[in-house]
């Protein structure tokens, strides 16, 4: 009987890469949640790819800001921003903080996906200082829009699941009621 041995490639191809796509882990002007956090940095020490931590500011369009005025950070959320690009440098990432000041910060974060080209986007500020309807806008317009993986805290399957049910409501009784009268 004939067999066929196939063996491994001749090339040891463990250590190339597929192409530098940095981890890019963004929130709107607001602490980073503890997950988002874990999540950014596990991704890019474990892929051995950058993490790029930016934070997007609204500002309004006034004679300051055009001036390069418009924007005065906290030292409190300075210090708090500051946590995932030390704890990445810890375990030996590439880290890269940027700041974006923008009176479109949505806009804005995806100019800076467009540019970066992550391999994933960690949408991660804190729930408890942002409040859940900018938040869930947000999210719904990076998962729109975004041109790459996206990583947000909330479900989306299960609040997805929930709407859909309370729409569906009135449409199952809406054609019962035809079925019936046919």
């Amino acid at each position: 009987m004939l067999t066929v041995r196939r063996s491994g490639p001749y090339d040891d191809v463990t250590g190339v890469a597929g192409g530098a796509r940095p981890v890019l882990l963004a929130t709107l002007n607001v602490p980073f949640a503890d997950d988002a956090i874990a999540f950014a940095v596990d991704s890019a020490a474990e892929n051995g790819q950058p993490l790029v931590v930016v934070n997007v500011a609204e500002i309004l369009l006034t004679h300051w800001s055009l001036v390069g005025y418009g924007y005065v950070e906290s030292e409190e959320l300075q210090r708090k921003l500051y946590r995932p690009a030390d704890l990445a440098q810890s375990l030996a990432v590439r880290v890269e903080r940027l700041r974006v000041c923008s009176p479109h910060p949505l806009d804005a974060l995806l100019e800076v996906v467009a540019e970066r080209n992550p391999g994933i986007l960690v949408f991660g500020p804190s729930r408890t200082h942002i409040r859940p309807r900018r938040y869930a806008r947000a999210a719904r317009c990076l998962s729109e829009r975004a041109g790459c993986l996206l990583w947000t805290e909330a479900e989306p399957i299960a609040e997805q699941a929930a709407l859909a049910s309370r729409r569906r409501s009135p449409r199952v009784l809406l054609t019962s009621v035809l079925r019936r009268k046919t």
